[in-house]
């Protein structure tokens, strides 16, 4: 793979509702929307990127479980979204078997990676929205990416479970994928109101470092309805506060790497 072609990002962290669907799908339109061509390959089972991009996973004949489990070419079970230069590899309940048949499956955890080794090169971007686990799906897009992406959540126990996800990403680059690294930390769900996000904001940046973002996302009721109408938040409510978050963020990874 070369990475001077594309940008191969997993969304990672085991916690749920921390916003790494939405980061996925708002930071890939907002690249999109400024002329980078993007790809968001959804490994989630509940296949949130997917609708929230406006793909509905019932209607798809081929998604990332064909990919996984019967070798289908990314090419053939990739969608377009409604965003010019987004395209989606969707993700459907099937994927929720998968986590158990890849067990047996010969080199598990690098299937994801040999699969899109054919892409790289035609987009700018690749994002891999994971689940919230670290089982054989997430070893999967840690195997394939180059950059890790961790949203974390303005509130208590933020940095619960990011230890272990650290030495998870360490042990991927010990046996799997030596070229893998942490390089984002991305603060989500932003209150201004309390002072709870502002200290949560500070114990991370002593925690983590130089790879948190200077982006903060904001908690936003606009955010949280954009996936309903199948719309990230760019489309849904351009000039919004969300909006205007992950045009920055986008800005800020754009000028990063």
């Amino acid at each position: 793979m070369d990475a001077k072609d594309t940008h191969v990002i997993a969304v990672a962290n085991q916690k749920g509702g921390v916003g790494k669907t939405t980061t996925t799908v708002n930071l890939s339109a907002a690249l999109a929307e400024m002329g980078e061509r993007v790809l968001v390959i959804d490994l989630d089972p509940q296949g949130n990127a997917s609708t929230g991009l406006g793909i509905n996973p019932r209607a798809v004949e081929l998604s990332i479980y064909d990919v996984l489990m019967k070798d289908s070419a990314i090419e053939d079970v990739t969608e377009a979204s409604e965003v010019k230069n987004l395209f989606v590899v969707p993700a459907t309940i099937d994927l929720a078997g998968a986590e158990i048949e890849l067990v047996s499956s010969f080199s598990r955890e690098t299937k994801l990676k040999r699969s899109i080794e054919g892409s790289v090169g035609e987009y700018d971007y690749i994002f891999i929205d994971c689940p919230p686990s670290l089982g054989l799906l997430t070893i999967n897009a840690l195997s394939a990416a180059k950059i890790v992406m961790v949203p974390i959540q303005c509130e208590y126990y933020a940095l619960e479970g990011l230890s272990q996800l650290f030495r998870n990403v360490k042990l991927v680059q010990a046996s799997l994928n030596p070229d893998l690294s942490v390089e984002y930390v991305v603060m989500t769900m932003y209150d201004a109101r309390t002072k709870l996000s502002e200290q949560v904001v500070d114990d991370v940046r002593n925690f983590c470092g130089d790879i948190v973002c200077r982006t903060i996302i904001p908690r936003s009721v606009r955010i949280s309805e954009a996936p309903s109408f199948g719309q990230p938040i760019t489309v849904f409510d351009p000039t919004s506060r969300g909006a205007i978050a992950y045009r920055s963020l986008a800005e800020e990874v754009r000028s990063h790497v």
